[in-house]
């Protein structure tokens, strides 16, 4: 069983911090790629950010770059997503995704939680 739960989104104001988290099951954390998506609204789904197996190699959106780290704590079955900085911008559903690769999350992914909501204020 794949099952894939974000956890962590809410409102925070411009310029502080929150921290998503992923839970998995199954496949999901022994994967090669593990990611985050996200959609703003009334835009398209663009790519986040995406990290291996280990979290040992990670590959961000030129957007978020120097402001969010994604991680990798396969001993706790969870991908961690620390935003910083966060801008009105980043104001979107957050979507946790899985593939086999980085290259498959950075291209759409394979499997998809249901997002969780991150709202930012001025």
């Amino acid at each position: 069983q794949v099952q894939l739960v974000e956890s962590g989104g809410g409102l925070v104001q411009a310029g502080g911090s929150l921290r998503l988290s992923c839970a998995g099951s199954g496949r999901t954390f022994s994967s090669s790629g593990m990611g985050w998506w996200r959609q703003p609204p009334g835009k398209e789904r663009e790519f986040v950010a995406t990290s291996s197996s280990t979290g040992g190699t990670t590959y961000y959106a030129g957007s978020v770059k120097g402001r969010f780290t994604i991680s990798r704590d396969n001993a706790k079955n969870t991908v961690p997503l620390q935003m910083n900085n966060l801008q009105p911008e980043d104001r979107a559903v957050y979507y946790c995704v899985a593939a086999q690769s980085m290259s498959g999350v950075r291209g759409g992914g394979e499997n998809w939680g249901q997002g969780t909501q991150v709202t930012v204020s001025s």
